[in-house]
Protein backbone atom coordinates (compact mmCIF):
# COMPACT_ATOMS: atom_id res chain seq x y z
CA UNK A 1 0.00 0.00 0.00
CA UNK A 2 2.80 2.36 0.96
CA UNK A 3 4.72 1.48 -2.22
CA UNK A 4 1.70 2.43 -4.33
CA UNK A 5 1.33 5.76 -2.54
CA UNK A 6 5.01 6.57 -2.98
CA UNK A 7 4.88 5.65 -6.64
CA UNK A 8 1.87 7.90 -7.23
CA UNK A 9 3.56 10.79 -5.48
CA UNK A 10 6.77 10.29 -7.43
CA UNK A 11 4.87 10.58 -10.72
CA UNK A 12 3.29 13.93 -9.72
CA UNK A 13 4.72 17.15 -11.05
CA UNK A 14 6.90 18.95 -8.42
CA UNK A 15 4.93 22.16 -8.99
CA UNK A 16 1.72 20.28 -8.23
CA UNK A 17 3.28 18.93 -5.04
CA UNK A 18 4.07 22.48 -3.91
CA UNK A 19 0.47 23.55 -4.57
CA UNK A 20 -0.82 20.62 -2.54
CA UNK A 21 1.41 21.46 0.37
CA UNK A 22 0.33 25.13 0.36
CA UNK A 23 -3.38 24.19 0.31
CA UNK A 24 -2.91 21.76 3.16
CA UNK A 25 -1.28 24.49 5.27
CA UNK A 26 -4.00 27.04 4.56
CA UNK A 27 -7.09 24.87 4.84
CA UNK A 28 -8.74 24.23 8.19
CA UNK A 29 -12.01 22.79 9.51
CA UNK A 30 -14.58 22.00 6.83
CA UNK A 31 -12.18 22.73 3.95
CA UNK A 32 -9.82 20.04 5.23
CA UNK A 33 -12.68 17.55 5.51
CA UNK A 34 -13.84 18.36 1.98
CA UNK A 35 -10.35 17.90 0.58
CA UNK A 36 -9.95 14.64 2.48
CA UNK A 37 -13.19 13.29 1.00
CA UNK A 38 -12.06 14.23 -2.52
CA UNK A 39 -8.71 12.58 -1.96
CA UNK A 40 -10.43 9.42 -0.71
CA UNK A 41 -12.63 9.29 -3.81
CA UNK A 42 -9.58 9.69 -6.05
CA UNK A 43 -7.77 6.92 -4.22
CA UNK A 44 -10.77 4.60 -4.51
CA UNK A 45 -10.78 5.14 -8.28
CA UNK A 46 -7.18 3.94 -8.55
CA UNK A 47 -7.27 0.25 -9.59
CA UNK A 48 -3.86 -0.44 -8.05
CA UNK A 49 -4.96 0.85 -4.66
CA UNK A 50 -8.25 -1.08 -4.86
CA UNK A 51 -6.39 -4.29 -5.72
CA UNK A 52 -4.03 -3.81 -2.78
CA UNK A 53 -6.96 -3.18 -0.42
CA UNK A 54 -8.83 -6.24 -1.70
CA UNK A 55 -5.74 -8.40 -1.20
CA UNK A 56 -5.42 -7.10 2.33
CA UNK A 57 -9.11 -7.77 3.08
CA UNK A 58 -8.96 -11.25 1.55
CA UNK A 59 -6.17 -12.04 3.95
CA UNK A 60 -8.34 -10.98 6.89
CA UNK A 61 -11.48 -12.92 5.88
CA UNK A 62 -12.11 -15.89 8.11
CA UNK A 63 -8.88 -15.52 10.06
CA UNK A 64 -9.32 -15.95 13.82
CA UNK A 65 -8.08 -13.18 16.06
CA UNK A 66 -6.10 -15.59 18.20
CA UNK A 67 -7.95 -14.38 21.28
CA UNK A 68 -9.52 -17.79 21.98
CA UNK A 69 -6.14 -19.49 21.98
CA UNK A 70 -4.85 -16.98 24.50
CA UNK A 71 -7.64 -17.61 27.03
CA UNK A 72 -6.92 -19.51 30.24
CA UNK A 73 -8.15 -23.11 30.36
CA UNK A 74 -10.83 -22.30 32.94
CA UNK A 75 -12.32 -19.62 30.63
CA UNK A 76 -12.27 -21.99 27.65
CA UNK A 77 -14.34 -24.44 29.73
CA UNK A 78 -16.98 -21.78 30.22
CA UNK A 79 -16.98 -20.93 26.50
CA UNK A 80 -17.64 -24.62 25.81
CA UNK A 81 -20.63 -24.39 28.14
CA UNK A 82 -21.93 -21.44 26.08
CA UNK A 83 -21.53 -23.46 22.89
CA UNK A 84 -23.57 -26.30 24.41
CA UNK A 85 -26.27 -23.75 25.23
CA UNK A 86 -26.12 -22.58 21.63
CA UNK A 87 -26.75 -26.13 20.39
CA UNK A 88 -29.86 -26.27 22.59
CA UNK A 89 -30.95 -22.95 21.09
CA UNK A 90 -30.59 -24.44 17.61
CA UNK A 91 -32.88 -27.34 18.55
CA UNK A 92 -35.47 -24.94 19.97
CA UNK A 93 -35.25 -22.88 16.76
CA UNK A 94 -35.85 -26.05 14.75
CA UNK A 95 -39.05 -26.69 16.73
CA UNK A 96 -40.07 -23.08 16.13
CA UNK A 97 -39.84 -23.57 12.36
CA UNK A 98 -41.83 -26.79 12.61
CA UNK A 99 -44.64 -24.82 14.25
CA UNK A 100 -44.30 -22.11 11.60
CA UNK A 101 -44.84 -24.82 9.00
CA UNK A 102 -48.00 -25.90 10.83
CA UNK A 103 -49.18 -22.27 10.81
CA UNK A 104 -48.49 -22.04 7.08
CA UNK A 105 -50.56 -25.18 6.55
CA UNK A 106 -53.40 -23.74 8.66
CA UNK A 107 -53.48 -20.40 6.85
CA UNK A 108 -53.11 -22.05 3.45
CA UNK A 109 -56.61 -23.43 4.02
CA UNK A 110 -57.86 -19.85 4.55
CA UNK A 111 -56.15 -18.53 1.43
CA UNK A 112 -57.27 -21.38 -0.82
CA UNK A 113 -60.89 -20.24 -1.41
CA UNK A 114 -59.51 -16.90 -2.66
CA UNK A 115 -56.98 -18.64 -4.88
CA UNK A 116 -59.73 -20.94 -6.20
CA UNK A 117 -61.82 -17.92 -7.13
CA UNK A 118 -58.77 -16.38 -8.82
CA UNK A 119 -58.42 -19.56 -10.85
CA UNK A 120 -62.09 -19.52 -11.81
CA UNK A 121 -61.78 -15.94 -13.10
CA UNK A 122 -58.59 -16.73 -15.04
CA UNK A 123 -60.09 -19.74 -16.80
CA UNK A 124 -63.51 -18.08 -17.33
CA UNK A 125 -65.38 -20.40 -15.00
CA UNK A 126 -66.65 -17.35 -13.10
CA UNK A 127 -67.40 -13.82 -14.25
CA UNK A 128 -66.80 -11.28 -11.46
CA UNK A 129 -69.50 -8.73 -10.67
CA UNK A 130 -69.16 -5.00 -11.33
CA UNK A 131 -68.60 -4.47 -7.64
CA UNK A 132 -65.77 -7.03 -7.59
CA UNK A 133 -64.18 -5.40 -10.62
CA UNK A 134 -64.24 -1.88 -9.23
CA UNK A 135 -60.69 -0.66 -8.68
CA UNK A 136 -59.43 2.86 -8.18
CA UNK A 137 -56.08 3.15 -9.89
CA UNK A 138 -53.68 5.88 -8.78
CA UNK A 139 -53.77 7.71 -12.13
CA UNK A 140 -57.59 7.90 -11.98
CA UNK A 141 -57.65 9.82 -8.71
CA UNK A 142 -57.16 13.21 -10.38
CA UNK A 143 -59.47 12.55 -13.36
CA UNK A 144 -62.71 14.50 -13.61
CA UNK A 145 -66.03 12.69 -13.97
CA UNK A 146 -66.20 13.82 -17.59
CA UNK A 147 -62.78 12.35 -18.39
CA UNK A 148 -63.64 9.11 -16.62
CA UNK A 149 -66.82 8.77 -18.66
CA UNK A 150 -64.93 9.45 -21.89
CA UNK A 151 -62.30 6.85 -21.00
CA UNK A 152 -65.00 4.32 -20.17
CA UNK A 153 -66.73 4.87 -23.54
CA UNK A 154 -63.41 4.44 -25.38
CA UNK A 155 -62.72 1.18 -23.55
CA UNK A 156 -66.20 -0.13 -24.35
CA UNK A 157 -65.69 0.79 -28.02
CA UNK A 158 -62.40 -1.10 -28.09
CA UNK A 159 -64.04 -4.11 -26.45
CA UNK A 160 -66.78 -4.12 -29.09
CA UNK A 161 -64.21 -4.06 -31.89
CA UNK A 162 -62.28 -6.97 -30.43
CA UNK A 163 -63.34 -10.57 -30.12
CA UNK A 164 -64.59 -11.26 -26.59
CA UNK A 165 -61.77 -13.13 -24.81
CA UNK A 166 -62.54 -15.71 -22.17
CA UNK A 167 -61.15 -15.23 -18.67
CA UNK A 168 -57.62 -13.80 -18.62
CA UNK A 169 -55.71 -15.28 -21.57
CA UNK A 170 -52.10 -16.40 -20.99
CA UNK A 171 -52.24 -15.36 -17.34
CA UNK A 172 -49.61 -17.75 -15.98
CA UNK A 173 -47.44 -17.60 -19.09
CA UNK A 174 -47.28 -13.82 -18.67
CA UNK A 175 -46.34 -14.25 -15.01
CA UNK A 176 -43.50 -16.58 -16.00
CA UNK A 177 -42.26 -14.23 -18.72
CA UNK A 178 -42.28 -11.28 -16.31
CA UNK A 179 -40.05 -13.00 -13.72
CA UNK A 180 -36.39 -13.38 -14.65
CA UNK A 181 -35.91 -16.49 -12.53
CA UNK A 182 -38.67 -18.27 -14.47
CA UNK A 183 -38.27 -16.68 -17.90
CA UNK A 184 -34.68 -17.96 -18.00
CA UNK A 185 -36.14 -21.50 -17.98
CA UNK A 186 -38.63 -20.85 -20.76
CA UNK A 187 -37.93 -21.86 -24.34
CA UNK A 188 -39.95 -20.76 -27.33
CA UNK A 189 -41.40 -24.26 -27.71
CA UNK A 190 -42.63 -24.16 -24.08
CA UNK A 191 -44.88 -21.14 -24.55
CA UNK A 192 -47.71 -22.80 -26.54
CA UNK A 193 -47.96 -25.40 -23.75
CA UNK A 194 -47.94 -22.92 -20.88
CA UNK A 195 -50.82 -21.06 -22.50
CA UNK A 196 -52.90 -24.00 -21.25
CA UNK A 197 -51.73 -23.61 -17.62
CA UNK A 198 -54.77 -22.63 -15.57
CA UNK A 199 -53.54 -22.64 -11.98
CA UNK A 200 -50.64 -23.37 -9.63
CA UNK A 201 -51.48 -24.63 -6.15
CA UNK A 202 -49.33 -25.24 -3.07
CA UNK A 203 -50.17 -28.20 -0.85
CA UNK A 204 -48.48 -28.67 2.54
CA UNK A 205 -47.76 -31.96 4.27
CA UNK A 206 -50.42 -33.32 6.64
CA UNK A 207 -50.07 -32.77 10.42
CA UNK A 208 -47.61 -35.18 12.02
CA UNK A 209 -45.96 -35.99 8.68
CA UNK A 210 -42.41 -34.97 7.70
CA UNK A 211 -42.21 -31.39 6.44
CA UNK A 212 -42.83 -31.02 2.71
CA UNK A 213 -44.78 -29.01 0.17
CA UNK A 214 -46.09 -29.89 -3.28
CA UNK A 215 -46.53 -27.60 -6.27
CA UNK A 216 -49.48 -28.57 -8.47
CA UNK A 217 -49.60 -27.22 -12.04
CA UNK A 218 -53.15 -27.56 -13.39
CA UNK A 219 -53.60 -27.66 -17.17
CA UNK A 220 -56.67 -27.61 -19.35
CA UNK A 221 -56.95 -30.39 -21.96
CA UNK A 222 -54.33 -29.84 -24.66
CA UNK A 223 -52.57 -31.53 -27.58
CA UNK A 224 -49.21 -31.90 -25.81
CA UNK A 225 -49.82 -34.34 -22.93
CA UNK A 226 -52.69 -36.15 -21.30
CA UNK A 227 -51.92 -35.11 -17.70
CA UNK A 228 -54.31 -32.61 -16.16
CA UNK A 229 -51.96 -31.95 -13.21
CA UNK A 230 -48.15 -31.96 -13.07
CA UNK A 231 -46.70 -32.16 -9.55
CA UNK A 232 -43.37 -31.42 -7.90
CA UNK A 233 -42.82 -32.31 -4.22
CA UNK A 234 -40.09 -30.82 -2.02
CA UNK A 235 -39.10 -32.65 1.16
CA UNK A 236 -37.73 -30.48 3.94
CA UNK A 237 -35.91 -30.90 7.22
CA UNK A 238 -35.91 -28.66 10.25
CA UNK A 239 -33.29 -30.05 12.58
CA UNK A 240 -29.65 -29.16 13.23
CA UNK A 241 -26.94 -31.34 11.71
CA UNK A 242 -25.35 -33.37 14.50
CA UNK A 243 -21.90 -32.85 12.96
CA UNK A 244 -22.39 -29.11 12.41
CA UNK A 245 -25.25 -27.80 14.59
CA UNK A 246 -24.17 -24.16 14.32
CA UNK A 247 -24.85 -24.17 10.57
CA UNK A 248 -28.60 -24.47 11.17
CA UNK A 249 -30.43 -21.54 9.61
CA UNK A 250 -34.01 -22.70 9.33
CA UNK A 251 -35.63 -25.49 7.32
CA UNK A 252 -33.73 -26.74 4.30
CA UNK A 253 -34.96 -28.63 1.26
CA UNK A 254 -33.40 -32.09 1.27
CA UNK A 255 -34.67 -33.48 -2.03
CA UNK A 256 -37.46 -33.17 -4.56
CA UNK A 257 -39.40 -35.51 -6.79
CA UNK A 258 -41.20 -34.75 -10.02
CA UNK A 259 -43.70 -36.70 -12.07
CA UNK A 260 -43.99 -38.55 -15.34
CA UNK A 261 -45.40 -36.45 -18.17
CA UNK A 262 -47.52 -38.50 -20.58
CA UNK A 263 -46.51 -36.76 -23.78
CA UNK A 264 -48.53 -37.09 -26.96
CA UNK A 265 -46.47 -38.74 -29.69
CA UNK A 266 -44.16 -36.23 -31.33
CA UNK A 267 -44.95 -33.47 -28.78
CA UNK A 268 -42.27 -34.10 -26.13
CA UNK A 269 -40.37 -30.80 -25.98
CA UNK A 270 -37.83 -32.15 -23.47
CA UNK A 271 -36.28 -34.29 -26.22
CA UNK A 272 -35.08 -33.46 -29.70
CA UNK A 273 -34.01 -35.59 -32.63
CA UNK A 274 -30.70 -34.93 -34.34
CA UNK A 275 -29.09 -36.53 -37.37
CA UNK A 276 -25.39 -37.33 -37.46
CA UNK A 277 -23.30 -38.62 -40.33
CA UNK A 278 -20.92 -41.48 -39.58
CA UNK A 279 -18.12 -42.65 -41.84
CA UNK A 280 -17.07 -46.32 -41.87
CA UNK A 281 -13.36 -46.60 -41.09
CA UNK A 282 -12.71 -49.51 -43.42
CA UNK A 283 -15.10 -49.13 -46.36
CA UNK A 284 -15.34 -45.35 -46.27
CA UNK A 285 -19.10 -45.43 -46.67
CA UNK A 286 -21.22 -42.77 -44.94
CA UNK A 287 -24.47 -43.39 -43.12
CA UNK A 288 -26.89 -41.07 -41.36
CA UNK A 289 -27.78 -41.91 -37.77
CA UNK A 290 -30.78 -40.45 -35.97
CA UNK A 291 -30.39 -39.86 -32.23
CA UNK A 292 -32.73 -38.56 -29.55
CA UNK A 293 -31.03 -36.21 -27.06
CA UNK A 294 -32.23 -34.03 -24.15
CA UNK A 295 -33.58 -30.62 -25.07
CA UNK A 296 -33.73 -27.42 -23.01
CA UNK A 297 -37.25 -26.91 -21.70
CA UNK A 298 -39.14 -25.60 -18.69
CA UNK A 299 -40.72 -29.05 -18.38
CA UNK A 300 -37.36 -30.54 -17.33
CA UNK A 301 -38.38 -28.96 -14.02
CA UNK A 302 -40.49 -32.09 -13.42
CA UNK A 303 -37.54 -34.50 -13.78
CA UNK A 304 -34.93 -33.26 -11.27
CA UNK A 305 -31.73 -35.22 -10.57
CA UNK A 306 -32.22 -38.02 -8.08
CA UNK A 307 -30.36 -37.71 -4.78
CA UNK A 308 -28.57 -41.01 -3.98
CA UNK A 309 -28.94 -42.57 -0.55
CA UNK A 310 -25.43 -41.52 0.45
CA UNK A 311 -26.38 -37.94 -0.46
CA UNK A 312 -23.33 -37.45 -2.68
CA UNK A 313 -23.83 -35.64 -5.98
CA UNK A 314 -21.52 -34.46 -8.72
CA UNK A 315 -21.03 -30.70 -9.12
CA UNK A 316 -23.41 -30.37 -12.07
CA UNK A 317 -26.23 -32.17 -10.25
CA UNK A 318 -25.63 -30.09 -7.12
CA UNK A 319 -25.86 -26.89 -9.16
CA UNK A 320 -29.09 -28.06 -10.84
CA UNK A 321 -30.67 -29.02 -7.51
CA UNK A 322 -29.61 -25.76 -5.84
CA UNK A 323 -31.28 -23.78 -8.64
CA UNK A 324 -34.30 -26.09 -8.51
CA UNK A 325 -34.74 -25.55 -4.76
CA UNK A 326 -34.52 -21.79 -5.24
CA UNK A 327 -37.17 -21.86 -7.98
CA UNK A 328 -39.51 -24.12 -6.00
CA UNK A 329 -39.22 -21.92 -2.92
CA UNK A 330 -39.80 -18.76 -4.98
CA UNK A 331 -42.93 -20.17 -6.63
CA UNK A 332 -44.30 -21.19 -3.24
CA UNK A 333 -43.40 -18.00 -1.35
CA UNK A 334 -43.91 -15.30 -3.99
CA UNK A 335 -45.49 -16.38 -7.25
CA UNK A 336 -48.56 -18.25 -5.98
CA UNK A 337 -49.56 -15.75 -3.26
CA UNK A 338 -48.99 -12.65 -5.46
CA UNK A 339 -49.61 -13.93 -8.98
CA UNK A 340 -51.71 -10.99 -10.16
CA UNK A 341 -48.99 -8.51 -9.14
CA UNK A 342 -46.42 -10.40 -11.20
CA UNK A 343 -48.90 -10.50 -14.08
CA UNK A 344 -49.29 -6.70 -14.00
CA UNK A 345 -45.62 -6.13 -13.20
CA UNK A 346 -46.31 -4.29 -9.95
CA UNK A 347 -44.46 -6.86 -7.83
CA UNK A 348 -41.44 -6.54 -10.13
CA UNK A 349 -41.54 -2.75 -9.78
CA UNK A 350 -41.58 -3.13 -6.00
CA UNK A 351 -38.48 -5.31 -6.21
CA UNK A 352 -36.79 -2.76 -8.49
CA UNK A 353 -37.61 0.06 -6.08
CA UNK A 354 -35.29 -1.51 -3.52
CA UNK A 355 -32.42 -1.12 -5.96
CA UNK A 356 -33.54 2.36 -6.97
CA UNK A 357 -33.27 3.49 -3.36
CA UNK A 358 -29.67 2.36 -3.26
CA UNK A 359 -29.06 4.21 -6.50
CA UNK A 360 -30.61 7.36 -5.03
CA UNK A 361 -28.30 7.14 -2.06
CA UNK A 362 -25.35 6.90 -4.41
CA UNK A 363 -26.67 9.89 -6.35
CA UNK A 364 -27.01 11.86 -3.13
CA UNK A 365 -23.40 11.12 -2.25
CA UNK A 366 -22.28 12.27 -5.69
CA UNK A 367 -24.34 15.41 -5.27
CA UNK A 368 -22.64 16.14 -1.95
CA UNK A 369 -19.23 15.71 -3.56
CA UNK A 370 -20.18 18.06 -6.40
CA UNK A 371 -21.40 20.64 -3.91
CA UNK A 372 -18.16 20.35 -1.97
CA UNK A 373 -16.19 20.94 -5.15
CA UNK A 374 -18.23 24.02 -6.05
CA UNK A 375 -17.72 25.47 -2.57
CA UNK A 376 -13.99 24.83 -2.76
CA UNK A 377 -12.26 28.14 -3.66
CA UNK A 378 -9.47 26.19 -5.39
CA UNK A 379 -11.89 24.11 -7.49
CA UNK A 380 -11.25 24.45 -11.21
CA UNK A 381 -14.11 23.09 -13.37
CA UNK A 382 -11.79 22.89 -16.39
CA UNK A 383 -9.93 20.06 -14.70
CA UNK A 384 -13.15 17.99 -14.68
CA UNK A 385 -13.85 18.52 -18.38
CA UNK A 386 -14.55 15.39 -20.43
CA UNK A 387 -11.38 13.70 -21.71
CA UNK A 388 -10.65 13.57 -25.46
CA UNK A 389 -12.58 10.99 -27.44
CA UNK A 390 -9.60 8.69 -27.77
CA UNK A 391 -9.32 8.48 -23.97
CA UNK A 392 -12.80 7.01 -23.71
CA UNK A 393 -11.92 3.90 -25.64
CA UNK A 394 -11.26 0.80 -23.58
Amino acid sequence: MADIDNKDQAEMDPADMEDVEEVEEEETGEDENSKARQLTVQMMQNPQILAALQERLDGLNGSPSGYMESLPKVVKRRVNALKNLQVKCAHIEAKFYEEVHELERKYAALYQPLFDKRSDIVKAAYEPTDEECEWKADEEEELTDEMKEKAKLEEEKKDEEKEDPKGIPEFWLTVFKNVDLLSDMLQEHDEPILKHLQDIKVKFSDPGQPMSFTLEFHFEPNDFFTNTVLVKTYKMRSEPDENDPFSFDGPEIMCCTGCTIDWTKGKNVTLKTIKKKQKHKGRGTVRTVTKTVPNDSFFNFFTPPEVPENGELDEDSEAVLAADFEIGHFIRERIVPRAVLYFTGEAIEDDDDDYDEEGEEADDEEGEEEADEENDPDYDPKKDAAPPAECKQQ
